[in-house]
């Protein structure tokens, strides 16, 4: 992650500053080999770079500085980050981070642990004060915790006109599909969030309390004061244990029935405390015999299904040979009498109900839309399959582009349209920011929602078991969504479909607002609609088979989706989108694509020493922070880096540069010297900046003389296996050795910050 930060131009410090911060997994491993040529490329342009750490573990140490010595101790950076997002000199690239589940937050721990970090362990069951401090602590690190601290502006993301290019002229594989395929989606018709959903637009600024009262009228306060503003929409909602368990029970039964595979499809990274609940009512269910029969020795265990299966198979390792055969015998009759179940890994056993963070919906969804509705089975084959989406909010998109496929065929990336999307996601807008208002309802009863001064502005009647949250949405995060909306259809003359349900309360609020602020805006002779979802889908994907381009205009969690969806159709990936973040207070953040496949890339990074991650997004990214930056603090030279670098990535895609996903091929540090070398070449053809084209023109030279040694040095790194010290905190020694490996290309980038530029950057 890139971060460009300025104190203000009447203040700001003689040298701009680039604050390039790290993150998780394969992008993390990217940033050893990136970084330095990012460093190097815009000292001449008198642009420092600063690292800033907002991985996992550096966010989990960060809690705890108490328990660490002075040396283990770290800053704070994400909730610096948070600060300055909030300014507009704010200028962040941000990078993939991982959205911890809880076995990745444990795993983390343990790992930390073992490299001498004295924290303490998750507890699972906290009963002291000091326990509750501790998990209280530590799911600040869990889920979504980067982002909802970092977007404090609307999203605009797009597939970029060379990257779309790109993907016409070298379509990827897209799986035929046929109009007797069995795949659908299920989703609940009551029950659910959406039909209980009740939302309200406060008139005034207020305070509001949520409390539980149970039936005896013992009144329970579940969150003592939040705090809304003039015109904030809020909704209150909850999910039926009972209607949940009775869905699941009956898709598992009808997946059986239709010879179909059985998966689920949640979010429960971001959705971080109400979809492993889901998530664990789903493993129960599809094990439900196991349970029964083995519930005392189940719970003796601690096994928490809201992990997964995973947590089952891994807690029953330990019990006595006679007990484990006993369980795993009835699991496996589970396995053989109920429906075939999807499969994350089929060589290794890894059912899609294993653990939460390992089927994201937005990233297996429309993976299996691309693989003509299948998904892997046990036997490692391809099969029709049953996606089972509990809660019906936003399940109608899949279902309708699933039934557009079964008529119309799969898609062609050589002739199909492009849709960008305007996301409202500013503030913790919407479902994504309910973390610290949804509970898990422990008895019978009712749910408030009471202003400063006591008056009920919203009322659920709960059940035990039941999952109740509030979302919000502010009024200015809105005014800003719609203006950002606006610019796009202007900018591009392309439809803009607001996707919203008249008949869904929240978005009912939403609309009003819509018709109240869109005539502020000069909308002349621009095609801007409103549609549920469901519809908007058609609409869209009728428009995208035509060749026909339609910016969607969604909330939260459909941004989300949408921006994995098409890409994925129209790319093969939404590594490759460029997320604008037009900051409010007027900095900028630019976001650089999905990290779904991070783990995969590591781990054979580690077997083989290739890594396949492809770095375009950070390239696009950077790009359009440097662009900024140049116009709006005057830095020539920063506008010169910026265009010849979108010169380089045309050249980068043309050439055919991304990595190879095979050993001993081309890989993300042969691609970081391609860039370069293009990124040079294009520097030293400009006229627009003669310090940069005299530097630039001695680089592009002995990158293209060195070509072959330097390719060669870098393969030849490939084919073992790598020591990077730990999966969530890299040894920076041994990562730095594995992922700069070629003394050549090492000697020329270094020669580059040695020249020093006479004239000022601006």
């Amino acid at each position: 992650m890139i971060i460009i930060v300025f104190k203000s131009f009447k203040i700001m410090r003689k040298t701009p500053k680039i604050i390039y911060t790290k993150t998780d997994e394969a992008p993390a491993l990217a940033t050893y080999s990136f970084l330095p040529i990012v460093e190097a490329f815009t000292k001449p342009a008198g642009i420092e770079v600063e690292t800033k750490d907002i991985s996992l573990s550096s966010r989990i140490l960060a809690l705890f500085p108490e328990y660490l010595t002075p040396e283990q101790r770290v800053e704070d950076a994400l909730t610096e980050l948070g600060n300055l997002a909030k300014t507009p000199e704010a200028n962040i690239i941000k990078l993939p981070n991982i959205s911890a589940s809880e076995p990745q937050l444990k795993a983390a721990i343990k790992e930390l642990q073992t490299l001498g970090y004295p924290i303490p362990n998750y507890p699972d069951e906290a009963k002291t004060a000091e326990e509750k401090d501790i998990q209280t602590r530590y799911n600040k690190a869990k889920g979504s915790a980067v982002n909802p601290v970092l977007r404090e502006g609307n999203s605009d993301r797009r597939a970029p006109r060379a990257v779309k290019n790109y993907a016409k002229k070298n379509p990827h594989s897209m799986g035929a599909w046929s109009a007797d395929s069995k795949t659908h989606v299920s989703t609940m018709e009551s029950g659910d969030f959406f039909s209980n959903e009740k939302s309200i637009t406060v008139a005034e600024a207020t305070d509001v309390k949520i409390q539980f009262t149970d039936q005896n009228g013992a009144v329970t306060v579940l969150k003592e004061k939040t705090t809304l503003l003039p015109s904030e929409i809020i909704d209150a909602t909850f999910m039926s244990k009972k209607a949940l368990v009775k869905f699941l029970e009956e898709q598992i039964k009808d997946a059986k029935d239709k010879n179909v595979l059985f998966s689920l499809h949640m979010k429960a990274t971001m959705m971080k405390i109400s979809d492993p609940i889901i998530f664990g009512h789903a493993v129960t269910a599809f094990f439900k015999p196991v349970f029964e029969k083995h519930s005392a020795v189940i719970k003796d265990l601690g096994v928490d299904v809201n992990n997964g299966f995973g947590d089952l198979i891994s807690k029953i390792q330990g019990l006595p040979a006679a007990q484990k055969s006993a369980i795993e015998a009835d699991i496996k009759s589970c396995l053989e009498n109920g429906p075939a179940i999807a499969m994350v890994d089929s060589n290794k056993g890894i059912t899609n109900l294993h653990v939460p963070s390992d089927v994201i919906i937005d990233a297996s969804m429309p993976a299996m839309i691309r693989t003509s509705g299948q998904m892997w089975n046990a036997e490692g084959k391809l099969q029709d399959v049953k996606a089972a989406i509990p809660d019906s909010t936003y399940a109608g998109i899949y279902t309708a582009t699933i039934d557009f496929c079964k008529k119309n065929g799969a898609f062609d990336p050589r002739t199909m349209g492009t849709v960008p999307n305007v996301g409202l996601m500013a503030q913790k807008a919407e479902e994504y920011g309910s973390h610290d208002k949804t509970f898990e309802i422990q008895a019978n009863g009712t749910v408030q929602v009471l202003d400063a001064t006591g008056n009920i502005l919203l009322e659920s009647k709960v059940e035990k078991g039941d999952i109740w949250r509030m979302c919000q949405a502010k009024d200015a995060p809105i005014q800003d969504w719609i203006k950002l909306a606006v610019g796009r259809a202007r900018a591009t003359n392309v439809p803009a479909i607001f996707w919203l349900d008249k008949n869904r309360a929240h978005d009912a609020q939403i609309i009003k607002k819509i018709n109240a602020y869109l005539p502020n805006f000069d909308t002349t002779g621009l095609d801007i609609q409103i549609m549920a979802p469901k519809e908007a889908t058609l609409y869209t994907l009728d428009r995208v088979k035509k060749g026909l381009d339609t910016i969607s205009v969604t909330g939260n969690i459909l941004r989300d989706y949408l921006t994995d969806l098409f890409p994925i159709l129209e790319l093969g990936t939404s590594s490759k989108m460029l997320s604008i973040v037009p900051l409010m207070d007027g900095g900028g953040m630019f976001e650089t694509g999905a990290g779904g496949s991070a783990p995969k890339h590591v781990q054979q990074f580690v077997e083989e020493g290739h890594l396949r991650w492809d770095s375009l997004g950070e390239f696009l990214a950077l790009a359009v922070s440097l662009e900024h930056l140049g116009k709006n603090y005057n830095v020539p030279k920063a506008l010169v880096l910026a265009e010849t670098l979108d010169e380089a990535t045309d050249k980068f895609l043309d050439n055919s540069k991304s990595p190879s996903r095979k050993v001993g091929e081309l890989d993300n540090r042969g691609s970081h010297f391609y860039l370069a070398t293009y990124w040079a070449q294009a520097l030293a053809a400009q006229n627009k900046d003669a310090d940069l084209k005299k530097i630039f023109t001695n680089v592009a030279k002995e990158l293209a003389a060195n070509e072959a040694v330097i390719v060669n040095e870098l393969n030849s790194a490939q084919g073992s296996p790598v020591n990077i010290g730990g999966y969530y905190t890299f040894d920076d020694n041994l990562v730095k050795k594995a992922m700069r490996p070629s003394k050549t290309l090492n000697t020329i980038i270094a020669a580059i910050s040695e020249v020093n530029v006479a004239s000022k950057a601006y």
